[in-house]
């Protein structure tokens, strides 16, 4: 199918539209017609951009209100769809998207409906257009795309088709059936898809505010293309995304996630779809840190006190590794590298992750394929050059082949003399939590959905002192991979002061896994970790009634706790450095949660740690 985008789905004015549209990889566009009367030029002029551009304008949208209206409004919509006409002649496109009409002096008649959009559609033919007919899911007597059906079938014009819009569909809560059963391909003049989460709220507002990429949402928006390919529809489809969060944004960043949806859902209804889960990440190799080039830093008296040392040291550059257990952290102090730059921009932070891949090819195919910047390191005689992807926000992604009998250490790196202690009990990377702002947050999320194939769980909301964070899980197939993202649309919660201070989205929690968590507990000291308040003890005595003296050694060491049918979960935070902060957690039996009864708690600690800090 060819790809489309409607103007009013990314910010800007109409030329940089149709260069974000073009850049990515657009084939079409629809054109909004307020953007086009916002422009400062003619309908010719954009015409001769999308040419240059090489964008097809596949259709002027929308013409509101036409159809069974009473004089003298009826006459006035003629000759206001004449003018249309016109401006479409000079734009260069064919189509004409009428949406149901809202207004209050509408005629409940679709027998006067039908005849109105068979005249228009009769004026069209001579003109050498096509008109669409679309229900919106608000439309006063037209609502379900049934009833938009009944109307064009019974004005039997072959210039009049059905505009098909997957928001207003599933919206209204209707089923794919009358797509399914009656529509033949030859009557449908356009396709809009749009996703949208699962809310209740009144449809118009629902409309104009939460629409948005197929993929980032909860509608069966690829069963409805599913259900067009099976009937043989290989048109365009275009995106009508209404978002506030999108107008807010770049529109080359969002123009990209645009052409990645549509790319998604070919992938998700082709007949030769790859489903063969196992080539995909199946862990992480290691965390990489931007480190200050001639000195240390919080970060790393706080990795000391959590049991990590020095291990290795890089063959060529001012890098080294730090290892425990399965855990690998790499220390980039290298001043002529893209962890240098990361630094200049974010402070010590995390500059990179590095997955491993059960196919390495593969995942650089979908790189592409995603339109994904790929990056190289400069690499020394007989090293390693580790490609890698741009991330979330300047952060990279490096992929490593988990068939490899060689790790990436052994080649790039060479021992210490002296080997460290084995440090205090931490086995794994449990989990890796970014933050990302709010404009970033579905498209961070999609990124690990298409790229990396990873699964997405629903929004969940973390009340925080000072607003509500919102968090979702991003996880891979194996489960092995797990990354939960955050982001708040308040001031003063813990995700925007992370984002304040590391100027931009990144890495703010890492988590690891433990057998002994009060072993581990202890070692850190209470000097590193975060209070938790008394009264959180009292609460947690009164749900679950532990033994007297595990309740009193939890305390101790700011321990907490949760427990559900399948285990227990004990976890324990850091203090932050540089905005980053860790947590030491123990699973037992089959706990898969990450405790979150108790975000409220670390939020709210984090937040009076901050201000006491402040102060």
């Amino acid at each position: 199918m060819k790809s489309s985008i409607a103007t009013v789905s990314i910010s800007g004015t109409l030329p940089e539209k149709l260069q974000a549209a073009a850049a990515a990889g657009f084939q079409g566009v629809e054109i909004f017609e307020n953007d086009l009367t916002q422009f400062n030029g003619s309908a010719a002029d954009i015409r001769a951009i999308a040419k240059d551009l090489n964008l097809e304008i596949i259709a002027l949208q929308p013409f509101r209100d036409f159809e069974a209206m009473p004089e003298p409004f009826r006459s006035q919509n003629f000759y206001r769809a004449r003018k249309k006409f016109e401006l479409m002649h000079e734009l260069g496109t064919r189509k004409l998207l009428i949406c149901s009409n809202v207004s209050p002096h509408l005629i409940n008649d679709k027998n006067r409906a039908a005849a109105d959009l068979y005249e228009l559609a009769d004026i069209a033919r001579q003109e050498g257009f096509d008109i669409g007919y679309e229900a919106l899911a608000w439309g006063r007597y037209t609502a379900d795309y049934g009833d938009a059906w009944d109307i064009v079938k019974q004005a039997d014009h072959p210039n009049l088709g059905i505009i098909l819009d997957s928001f207003h569909m599933f919206a209204r809560g209707n089923t794919l059936d009358i797509l399914r059963d009656e529509i033949p391909l030859d009557k449908i003049t356009l396709v809009q898809v749009a996703d949208a989460p699962a809310l209740q709220m009144e449809v118009l507002h629902y409309s104009r505010h939460y629409r948005c990429f197929p993929g980032q949402g909860d509608l069966p928006v690829k069963e409805f293309v599913q259900c067009l390919r099976d009937k043989g529809y290989n048109d365009y489809l275009s995106h009508e995304i209404f978002n506030d969060e999108f107008r807010s944004s770049p529109a080359a960043e969002k123009a990209i996630d645009g052409i990645r949806s549509l790319i998604w859902l070919d992938e998700q209804t082709s007949k030769h779809a790859d489903s063969d889960v196992d080539e995909g990440v199946t862990g992480v190799e290691f965390i990489e840190f931007a480190l200050p080039e001639n000195s240390d830093s919080n970060l790393l008296e706080l990795l000391n006190a959590m049991g990590f040392s020095e291990t290795h040291t890089h063959r060529s550059k001012n890098v080294t590794l730090m290892q425990q257990g399965d855990i690998n952290l790499v220390l980039n102090r290298e001043p002529s590298s893209q962890a240098h730059e990361h630094f200049e921009t974010h402070g010590t932070s995390v500059c990179a992750l590095a997955m491993k891949t059960h196919n390495l090819k593969r995942s650089f195919d979908r790189a592409k394929q995603y339109h994904c910047p790929s990056f190289m390191n400069q690499a020394g005689p007989g090293e390693l050059n580790i490609p890698a992807i741009k991330a979330i926000g300047d952060s990279l992604i490096y992929l490593l082949d988990d068939q490899s009998k060689v790790r990436f250490y052994d080649v790039d790196f060479k021992p210490l003399t002296d080997q460290p202690d084995s440090g205090i009990g931490l086995k794994a990377i449990d989990h890796i939590g970014q933050t990302v702002a709010h404009t970033d947050f579905l498209s961070a999320a999609f990124f690990y959905k298409s790229l990396l194939e990873f699964d997405i769980t629903p929004n969940q909301d973390l009340p925080d002192v000072y607003g509500l964070v919102v968090s979702r899980l991003a996880m891979s197939k194996n489960k092995k991979v797990r990354i939960p993202l955050n982001m708040t649309s308040t001031s003063h919660a813990s995700a925007r002061r992370f984002l304040d201070k590391t100027k931009g989205s990144g890495v703010q929690q890492i988590a690891f896994s433990c057998d002994d968590i009060f072993t581990a507990a202890a070692a850190i000291g209470s000097q590193f970790q975060l209070p938790i308040p008394d009264n959180y003890y009292l609460d947690l005595d009164a749900r679950f009634a532990l033994e007297p003296e595990l309740l009193a050694r939890m305390k101790q060491h700011n321990i907490m706790y949760d427990r559900n049918e399948q285990g227990e979960f004990f976890h324990c935070y850091t203090r932050e450095a540089n905005g980053v902060f860790f947590e030491i957690l123990q699973r037992e039996g089959d706990y898969q949660q990450y405790g979150e009864p108790n975000a409220h708690i670390r939020l709210a600690a984090q937040s009076r740690l901050y201000k006491e800090t402040e102060q």
